[in-house]
């Protein structure tokens, strides 16, 4: 190599080995402290461009899950009220029962009455109250509802629907019939097919001893337990589907992050060893730049 004056070749070398050791040792101070080893589109465009549809998948696979948790909590709310329905009526039963034995007098029926209409009352507020994020589930609406609870916009794999009889009217009128099968207009003529006494507007009470239509009421309160039944039944079944719904899901999250560390994630011991090599060919150059920028001087030796 000539020794010359105006051009440095040799500090031009250091110089160049001196940015790319210190290119290196950024990159992996950066790759170390984020966790990251692809930060930018230019450190893998392939990857990053993986890296980003992934983590875009996840997101919306978390809110999925919410959407599945959230109506599995709409229908577990929906099934314990059913389960006080069930227990006001079946109380509603067994007193009818106690009004159809002739056992009973005018005083017992009046005071059997008077429960009765309370426990249906406590049924139609219980039915017209019931609700979930403002959603009324007992209300009649005569709607299916859709659950959300995939990514894609195919309704067949990302929806689950639920069946629009899970969420028929619950009042007691709506449930039970009177002992001739026609519906009742009011509690109060529910529970005066009940006991066989009825107490008019003004408050009079009248009596009927032989009291055949409490028989038949059994059948109808029956048909009403029967219903709510079946509702739960298929509250149980839609449960079933949101809840294997949460666990692909959870599936699908894991296997996605465990891809995604593997494809983005750091690996901090052979980053560590970059790092050290990075940082001692820095040093190295550094000390050998000052070297090579006291070669030209060399040449005024020869002067």
């Amino acid at each position: 190599m000539a020794l010359t004056v105006s051009t440095n070749l040799s500090s031009m070398i250091v110089q160049r080995n001196l940015n790319a050791a210190t290119n290196s040792l950024d990159k992996a101070i950066e790759r170390m402290s984020t966790g990251y080893r692809i930060n930018h589109a230019g450190d893998n465009a392939a990857g990053f461009s993986i890296a980003t549809d992934w983590k875009t998948k996840l997101g919306s696979i978390d809110v999925a899950s919410q959407n599945a948790a959230m109506g599995l909590d709409m229908l577990t709310t929906a099934e314990e009220n059913y389960a006080l329905l069930t227990s006001h009526i079946q109380r509603v039963r067994d007193l009818t029962e106690q009004a159809a034995n002739g056992t009973y007098g005018s005083v017992s029926l009046v005071a059997i009455r008077a429960e009765i209409q309370a426990r249906l009352d406590e049924v139609d507020r219980i039915a017209s109250g019931t609700e979930y994020n403002g959603v009324s589930l007992m209300s009649g609406s005569g709607t299916e509802l859709k659950l959300q609870v995939g990514i894609t916009s195919d309704s067949n794999i990302s929806q689950i629907t639920l069946d629009a009889d899970m969420f028929k009217g619950a009042s007691s009128i709506t449930l039970i019939k009177k002992s001739d099968g026609s519906a009742a207009s009011d509690n109060k003529e529910i529970a005066k097919e009940c006991t066989g006494v009825s107490i008019d507007n003004a408050g009079v009470t009248t009596y009927t001893a032989a009291n055949n239509k409490a028989t038949a009421m059994l059948a109808k309160i029956d048909a009403a337990l029967t219903e709510i039944s079946a509702r739960v039944t298929k509250l149980g079944s839609a449960q079933n589907k949101v809840e294997s719904a949460i666990s692909s899901l959870d599936t699908q999250s894991q296997n996605i992050t465990s891809s995604l560390s593997t494809l983005r994630d750091t690996d901090v011991a052979s980053e560590s060893s970059a790092y050290i090599q990075a940082q001692i060919l820095q040093q190295a150059s550094a000390t050998l730049l000052s070297t090579a920028n006291q070669l030209p001087s060399v040449a005024l030796n020869l002067i």
